[in-house]
């Protein structure tokens, strides 16, 4: 493993493999009852009845990257918590790609963050595009791998389950990727869905591939998306890396006090039959869909949300919409001139989206 990580941490930008980072208030040891080192406010705000926001968050909040490490089945220190996944996804492009030169590969129609953040540091965009067959919107492993190597792609996101596809990847093809990588690029599986897939996360293969990390997030399954909780899991090493790169305060005190709440036995427990529910849903309304008139394809899925294939995705957004049913309109997205997203609701919000769509055929 020592040497897969010195090639891993070879891929850092060398002017910052020793980038020492900023020094906070916080990130000090140092111990006392009169805080006078950071400029804070010596009183609460009249609105903040503990007055636990009058003093900076702990950089990494430790109960929270305990909580964390547990539910994810890791080592706090492999654990980098973040404003959502997109600090990660932007902190691995600005600490691992020099502008003008090293790639990021992506698989496209996907989630747009991996090519903002590229763009926003000038790093070369390599795409390649999801097939579409028989088998489901899917990601071409062996074309991901030959335009990695070909391309100098150092870092290649897959999205797994993929929004908006729903596809997933099998965890030895996520294996098969890092190896064939191994040395050249960074392998970065982003399972913002993965609680929805029913199957392990690509985390049980980080102890034997150090260029594997993984993108979790406590926005959907856990439905904590205004909290901003995203986790970066990998290896300690580029963790700490990261960790000097990344702003100096990036979790709010009251969004890690209530992430940790919501990580609490009863807590998870309740959304383990959220996530159950969200399922059965899914194979409910997808069927549903199937048998309507004017729905083309409706695409298996493994998150919480359907791609669906209209002969006039315009008029299915129009009834939506005028039943008061906001969907994501896919339309601009590479091959999904005619879809639309449709996320799974309570089985009341499904229920409302087969009325609209059956009332718009039932008046034509």
């Amino acid at each position: 493993m020592s040497a897969d990580i010195d090639g891993v941490l070879a891929l850092v930008r060398s002017d910052l493999q020793a980038f020492a980072g900023y020094s906070s208030a916080r990130s000090s040891a140092v111990q006392g009852e009169v805080w006078l080192n950071a400029n804070e406010s010596a009183w609460a705000n009249p609105a903040d009845a503990t007055g636990g926001s009058r003093r900076y968050p702990e950089p990494q909040p430790a109960a929270l990257r305990e909580a964390l490490a547990s539910l994810y089945g890791v080592q706090p220190q492999q654990l980098l918590v973040g404003r959502g996944s997109d600090e990660a996804i932007d902190l691995l492009v600005r600490a691992l790609c020099v502008p003008a030169r090293d790639g990021v590969l992506v698989t496209p129609p996907v989630f747009g963050m991996y090519a903002v953040c590229a763009r926003l540091q000038g790093a070369p965009l390599i795409e390649v595009p999801l097939i579409d067959d028989e088998e489901g919107l899917r990601a071409d492993l062996d074309a991901v791998i030959a335009a990695a190597k070909g391309q100098g792609a150092t870092l290649v996101f897959l999205c797994a389950p993929s929004n908006p596809a729903g596809s997933d990847i099998a965890l030895s093809e996520i294996e098969r990727v890092a190896v064939a990588l191994r040395g050249q690029a960074l392998v970065v599986v982003d399972e913002a869905y993965v609680e929805y897939a029913q199957r392990a996360s690509a985390a049980t293969l980080l102890a034997t591939h150090a260029n594997l990390a993984v993108l979790r997030t406590l926005s959907k399954a856990h439905a904590l998306a205004a909290a901003r909780i995203g986790t970066l899991i990998a290896a300690p090493e580029l963790i700490a890396v990261l960790r000097r790169c990344q702003a100096p305060y990036p979790v709010p005190t009251p969004c890690a006090e209530l992430a940790v709440q919501a990580l609490q036995p009863v807590a998870l427990a309740r959304t383990a039959e959220r996530v159950a529910t969200v399922i059965a849903e899914r194979e409910r309304l997808g069927t549903a869909l199937v048998g309507l008139p004017g729905v083309l394809r409706v695409y298996a899925s493994a998150g919480n949300y359907l791609l669906v294939r209209f002969a006039d995705a315009q008029a299915a957004f129009d009834a939506l919409l005028a039943a008061g049913v906001v969907v994501r309109d896919q339309r601009a997205a590479p091959q999904l001139g005619d879809a639309l997203r449709i996320s799974i609701g309570s089985p009341e919000e499904n229920d409302r989206v087969l009325a609209a769509l059956s009332a718009r055929r039932a008046a034509a």
